[in-house]
């Protein structure tokens, strides 16, 4: 559990918050699923939802460290930038939604790897 702080206080430090939707994500707090906007299934984060929270920034490298993550919502935000590579390394991600957003580039060929992915949202894209 002590791992899934690290990655996901990387993804919170990278993200402007106006709206405080991250406030329990605090570095006194080492069990992220204790935060809000936060799923766990036994000992592992499989879920992230922060739909229309106002956030604004970029995608981190280091979402792709969240092995067992299912399930990742962030559309209707002010998310900027490419979609990181990294992300193709969550194999069991079902759903990823970032429609929303005002990333740019293409979709990264890493999302290949996904298997069980039945939901994928990412508009104003190109693939490569």
């Amino acid at each position: 559990m002590f791992y899934y702080f690290f990655e996901l206080n990387n993804i919170s430090t990278n993200l402007q918050d106006p709206n405080n939707v991250l406030v329990s994500w605090d570095n006194s707090t080492v069990n992220p699923c204790s935060w809000f906007h936060v799923t766990c299934d036994a000992n592992n984060v499989v879920r992230v939802d922060l739909p229309n929270a106002s956030l604004s920034g970029s995608l981190v490298s280091k979402l792709g460290d969240l092995s067992n993550l299912q399930y990742l919502e962030l559309y209707g935000n002010d998310l900027s930038g490419p979609i990181p590579l990294e992300l193709g390394r969550i194999f069991g991600l079902i759903s990823l939604d970032l429609y929303n957003n005002r990333l740019t580039g293409s979709i990264p060929f890493t999302f290949g790897n996904y298997y069980r992915l039945t939901a994928l949202c990412v508009n104003f894209l190109w693939a490569s």
